[in-house]
């Protein structure tokens, strides 16, 4: 890992200036002004085992993170930036358990960019709220947008679990992880390797509790016509062939060792089940396939690439008592615990 040269203490003003008096009924302070894209602050008391009634210096205050939002690169703390996150990436009705495991998984990630990976895609940033390059993001006028009237109760209940879980991270081999999540599995996570070019030891395939009762549009479909369905793929594939014979028209069908598309062939070419729902938009690649004589019918199950942390099945283990850390030692195998401030004294 490239050094990273020391900036919390030369930051430490920065931080102070992003702090916000927290008024009764107001978790972060006075509203902005129109139009501005400040990000909540976090308003709840120590993390768990910090005593009450020592004055606490929080670790996430004097992170900077550098954030492309709207075309404009904005730095602010690693405190006002994750609950912007969690509060885009996790329904705020969820558990606490649940939001405290996506706080930490979402400090993990940001810090394996700040660290490890350079997105050539935004050089002068450290992260982007582009969800597919990034982590989703919100503002404080968007997440009050959001939640209209419950905006209140839930900033507190989000800025909560970010306070809860100051400074903590996961680290394998002494390095921040890729802590990546989706929202829901169908009933197991994928390897990484079924979905990218390398295998990470730490995102390896585990069950996952969620099901149709707890998970909306949990099981979906797409029909496609079937010259939609060809026009489609010869968009990507010129040189399928497509036989008179519909039933011909996908075949060849493997699957991952998580149960998800692995390749298949359309009009003969071989296609990845990641480009195949990438091309009809699927949910995710936990699906199977039928052709008639009209219309080819994707069946999917959950939502997403499959690897890392389920967000629904995060949910669910705190609905049945896991802690935060029960969660997060499932979802990402072998890793361990680490402050985030230990790599700012590198």
């Amino acid at each position: 890992m490239k050094k990273v040269i020391l900036v919390a203490l030369v930051l430490s003003v920065f931080a102070l200036a992003f702090s916000v008096i927290v008024a009764a009924g107001n978790p972060i302070g006075e509203a902005p002004s129109p139009g501005a894209t400040s990000a909540p602050s976090p308003s709840a008391g120590p993390p768990d085992g910090a005593s009450p009634d020592a004055e606490y210096v929080y670790q996430d205050d004097d992170v900077p993170v550098r954030l492309l939002n709207a075309g404009t690169v904005t730095t602010l703390p690693m405190s006002q930036y994750l609950v912007g996150v969690v509060a885009a990436e996790m329904p705020a009705t969820f558990g606490d358990e649940a939001l405290k495991a996506q706080a930490v998984a979402a400090r993990t990630e940001t810090l394996y960019h700040i660290l490890e990976y350079k997105s050539p895609t935004h050089p002068d940033a450290d992260v982007c709220s582009d969800p597919a390059d990034c982590q989703a993001y919100k503002t404080d006028d968007e997440l009050r947008a959001k939640w209209g009237a419950d905006y209140d109760a839930y900033i507190k209940k989000i800025a909560a679990a970010v306070q809860a879980t100051d400074g903590e991270c996961l680290v394998y081999a002494g390095e921040p992880i890729q802590a990546v999540f989706h929202s829901s599995s169908a009933g197991q996570t994928a390897n990484s390797g079924e979905v990218w070019q390398s295998s990470l030891p730490y995102l390896t395939s585990v069950k996952s509790p969620e099901s149709s009762s707890n998970v909306p549009n949990y099981v979906s479909t797409v029909v496609v016509s079937l010259s939609d369905f060809k026009s489609t793929v010869l968009n990507y594939y010129p040189k399928a062939v497509f036989p008179k014979d519909e039933s011909q028209w996908v075949t060849d069908i493997t699957q991952s060792p998580s149960g998800r598309l692995s390749t298949l062939k359309l009009g003969g070419v071989t296609v990845s089940g990641t480009s195949l729902r990438a091309m009809f938009g699927l949910r995710s690649t936990a699906a199977s396939i039928s052709v008639d004589d009209q219309n080819v019918t994707f069946t999917t199950t959950g939502y997403g690439h499959g690897v890392g942390m389920s967000q629904y099945g995060a949910n669910t283990f705190a609905a049945e008592g896991k802690s935060y850390r029960d969660i997060l030692t499932w979802y990402y195998t072998g890793v361990q615990f680490a402050e985030e401030k230990t790599f700012f004294s590198k």
